[in-house]
């Protein structure tokens, strides 16, 4: 008899209910209010499912991301492995390659002047850093923080690995897709705060048609004009390059098909759910990760400012003929800010497209992400 107490009493023991802390039960409320807004408004479902059902097994069972190091038989948790691979930038750089591969440049191409306004959508980037010293952060983690402004995931997991900062890779990484599922949330009031009616009713000339060969062409020069000047930018811009040439070339039907689909999806599980397990609740419920979500807020809302401001000037400098909402789409959250261009845009005026348009600006802003992620390394002399 005591033998079956004795086993019951180690059954019950083993439970979650004995182990878990309050904080552990707040994280788990976090995890399924992301997955309510993934399923139930459907924000960025792709990237908020498997990164609130990572949160959700993590608070739960806190071993599943469990260092190799630590883990009593020498073999670490299931996420440990995958989150091992963000840690080395292997997967935020195969993210790179899927866009690549999804992403038509064409407008960017046609419109050169649109690297100007995702130049510009990076200012959100600076003033966080800033703002992140000024908070208290040393410069690399400063640094690392300041990429949410680019609302770009991949980079800030990137760039917060390479830094050094895996202590804030959780809270980072959580941040910067937050924001970039709520972009048609956080967007709109900026850009209609900060332009006019008859600004955001201009309708725009119909983009020149771009030859095959440019948009070969493109790939290669920018590979090796932006790695040569920030060689340590190769593994996110020159696998988004690779992507792209996969895709415009033509000739190579089946690694364009796998890049953009089957193995961007398997990325992106591994990716999420491992960015996910790092949210313990001892590692996210400090004031370290309030400071972050506050400065990347900040940081996105200046970038799109930012972004919208420049376009005001390229819509008097060039007589009206910019669309300054296409200038919000600077930031790097590929495809859904150009889209929340196109639907501002046509709130005024129905007859108005102007998602090809905000495209470039777009574009450009995922190059523009990667290479202030370089800048932020050479200052550090990271390799």
């Amino acid at each position: 008899m005591s033998y079956f107490f004795t086993t019951l009493d180690n059954l019950v023991h083993q439970t979650a209910f004995f182990n878990l802390t309050v904080g552990n039960y707040i994280m788990i409320a976090v995890a399924c209010f992301f997955l309510y807004l993934a399923i139930a408004k459907q924000y960025e479902p792709l990237l908020l499912v498997p990164i609130a059902f990572g949160m959700l097994l993590v608070n739960i069972y806190p071993d599943i991301i469990l260092s190799a190091e630590d883990a009593p038989n020498g073999a670490g948790g299931l996420l440990y492995y995958f989150y091992k691979l963000d840690e080395l930038a292997i997967l935020p750089s195969l993210i790179f390659m899927g866009v690549g591969a999804q992403t038509d440049f064409g407008p960017l191409i046609a419109n050169p002047k649109s690297f100007l306004l995702g130049a510009a959508a990076q200012f959100g980037i600076f003033m966080a850093y800033f703002g992140a010293i000024f908070m208290g952060f040393n410069d690399k983690a400063a640094a690392a923080i300041s990429i949410i402004g680019g609302a770009d995931g991949p980079t800030s997991i990137f760039l917060a690995g390479k830094l050094g900062q895996t202590a804030l890779l959780g809270p980072i990484a959580v941040a910067a897709y937050s924001y970039m599922s709520l972009v048609p949330i956080i967007q709109p009031p900026i850009m209609k705060l900060f332009t006019t009616k008859k600004e955001r009713a201009v309708k725009m000339g119909q983009l020149r048609p771009v030859s095959k060969l440019e948009k070969i062409l493109f790939p290669i020069i920018i590979t090796i004009v932006v790695c040569m000047v920030l060689p340590t930018t190769a593994p996110l811009i020159g696998m988004l390059m690779l992507g792209n040439l996969f895709k415009e070339s033509g000739v190579v039907r089946q690694l364009t098909e796998t890049a953009s689909n089957a193995m961007m999806y398997i990325v992106v599980i591994f990716l999420g759910t491992s960015v996910g397990a790092t949210t313990s609740a001892e590692a996210f419920l400090n004031l370290d990760t309030i400071k972050i979500v506050i400065l990347g807020l900040i940081a996105f809302a200046f970038g799109t400012l930012a972004g919208v401001l420049f376009g005001k000037l390229m819509c008097v400098a060039t007589g009206g003929k910019v669309n300054p909402l296409i200038g919000s789409a600077g930031v790097s959250a590929v495809p859904m800010a150009a889209r929340v261009s196109q639907k501002v845009g046509s709130e005024e005026d129905p007859t108005n497209f102007l998602l090809m348009h905000a495209m470039g600006p777009n574009v450009a802003g995922v190059i523009g992400t990667a290479v202030c992620a370089g800048t932020f390394m050479a200052m550090f002399g990271v390799f």
